[in-house]
């Protein structure tokens, strides 16, 4: 990948709605080579879909919670258990294996703290293997970006 492609990514981070046209006059090429390095960054997985960017409070999800979860043990069937049941829970945008004291770190959105406390006792207790939890709130967003920062 060179730096035409990261630029080709970085643009279609910040709207990937725009067309062809524009895409490729905000890179500096002509469509035709700008669809080709396109395409073959969707078929080289470099690309791999495309989303809409939505906002969770105005979707009913306005509570953000980062949650640190460390396992009972290590096993191969512990950690398979753990990861095929929460890559299943809607609620997990996101699941991390960490180093550190936590051996997952999980972000989920809810409706409000009385749905949280029914994710953690109805979705995360019953998978078993999990020794601890430990939830950080977020109260408030700094930055929040897609857009992949300018690799030399």
């Amino acid at each position: 990948m060179d730096q035409k492609d990261r630029h080709i990514i970085r643009e279609l981070q910040r709207n990937g709605r725009m067309t062809n046209q524009d895409l490729a006059a905000a890179v500096n090429l002509s469509p035709s080579p700008c669809l080709r390095r396109l395409k073959q960054l969707e078929q080289s997985g470099a690309i791999k879909g495309y989303s809409a960017s939505i906002d969770a409070e105005a979707y009913g999800l306005p509570v953000t919670v980062f949650v640190r979860v460390s396992l009972t043990g290590h096993t191969e069937a512990v950690v398979q258990q753990f990861e095929q049941e929460i890559s299943r829970v809607d609620q997990v945008l996101e699941c991390f294996v960490m180093t550190g004291t936590s051996d997952y770190l999980l972000r989920v959105v809810v409706a409000d703290l009385a749905d949280y406390e029914n994710f953690v006792r109805k979705r995360l207790h019953p998978i078993g293997g999990i020794g601890s939890i430990d939830s950080s709130f977020v109260y408030g967003v700094v930055k929040k970006t897609n857009v992949f920062p300018v690799v030399a």
